[in-house]
């Protein structure tokens, strides 16, 4: 094993320590398109290029939106609780 593959490797050993400020909530992009595409690619009977990209963006937004909406929920209980 070279030592390139064993720092490879290693970068895999730790956790991504990722914040919760808004520049770090944009990680979550990418991980919801991965979703959006796999669950779309096991979902649709039959995978038409041009369909199945108009289908995976729609899933995205929605999940992007429905996250978003649940997170101004959740912030104002949370402000309703501390007052």
């Amino acid at each position: 094993m070279s030592i390139t593959d064993a720092l490879v490797m290693a970068t895999f050993t730790i956790p991504e320590k990722i914040g919760t400020d808004p520049q770090s909530m944009l990680w979550l992009l990418p991980l919801v398109a991965a979703i959006a595409v796999v669950y779309k690619a096991t979902k649709l009977p039959e995978i038409k290029a041009a369909n199945f990209l108009k289908e995976a963006v729609i899933l995205s937004g929605s999940i992007v939106v429905f996250m978003f909406v649940t997170a101004l929920i959740l912030y104002a209980i949370a402000r309703l609780v501390i007052e």
